[in-house]
């Protein structure tokens, strides 16, 4: 069967590696492999997941396809906290107005990992485009999950440093949770890519937003 293929081949690679993993799925690709029969062994062996839903992507030629496949089988991205390298395996360029639609349906969802892929999605690179920052920033909600808060406050961090003015301003006057707000200033904090002068303001905005 092919999951004990894969898997008897994982495991004669010592000390495996994701890029180990890429590699061989890559080869999968250009093969045009059908995986799917693996997909019932992706929960019960772990590292089956990244290959089924890697070269289940690297085989369907449209964004909207892809996202389909996504949606059709969202019961098992839930608890795999790496849901944001589904980004790595998605087709480029992606359309902004189709991802925000997408993205608007994901972050009000009962599953806490879909939620997450809701803003992770824009890390596929359409958070670079200042146009896009405000649109984006009017998904942001509170959110009791922890993962969930965390891909909130990487994507702040992430429009800080193409659009700091638009950002910073949102940090400073929005009514999210210090959670979310806090993260994201101590990812901005924590980033190379983000100028001094703007690390320092949002610091200041520390005791301001805890006090709301």
């Amino acid at each position: 069967m092919l999951h004990e293929k894969i898997l008897g081949e994982f495991s004669a690679i010592p000390k495996i590696k994701t890029k180990d993993i890429d590699t061989y799925n890559k080869r999968l690709i250009k093969n045009a492999t059908d995986v799917s029969e693996i997909k019932e062994y992706i929960l019960t062996h772990q590292i089956l997941h990244r290959t089924y839903f890697q070269v289940s992507l690297g085989l369907l030629t449209s964004v909207e396809q892809q996202f389909s496949f996504l949606e059709d089988n969202a019961d098992y991205l839930q608890d795999w906290w790496h849901v944001d390298q589904l980004t790595q395996f998605l087709l480029k360029p992606i359309n902004f107005e189709f991802a925000l639609g997408k993205a608007s349906e994901y972050v009000t969802s009962a599953k806490p990992f879909i939620r997450r892929w809701g803003y992770v999605l824009f890390l596929a690179g359409l958070q670079k485009d200042a146009n896009n920052t405000k649109p984006i920033l009017s998904l942001m909600k509170d959110d009791a999950e922890y993962y969930v808060q965390m891909a909130e406050a990487w994507l702040l961090c992430d429009l800080a440093v193409f659009n700091p003015e638009d950002t910073i301003a949102f940090i400073e006057n929005s009514s999210l949770d210090y959670n979310i707000l806090g993260k994201a200033i101590q990812k901005m904090v924590d980033s190379y890519r983000i100028s001094n002068k703007d690390k320092k303001y949002v610091k200041s905005l520390r005791a301001k937003i805890k006090s709301r």
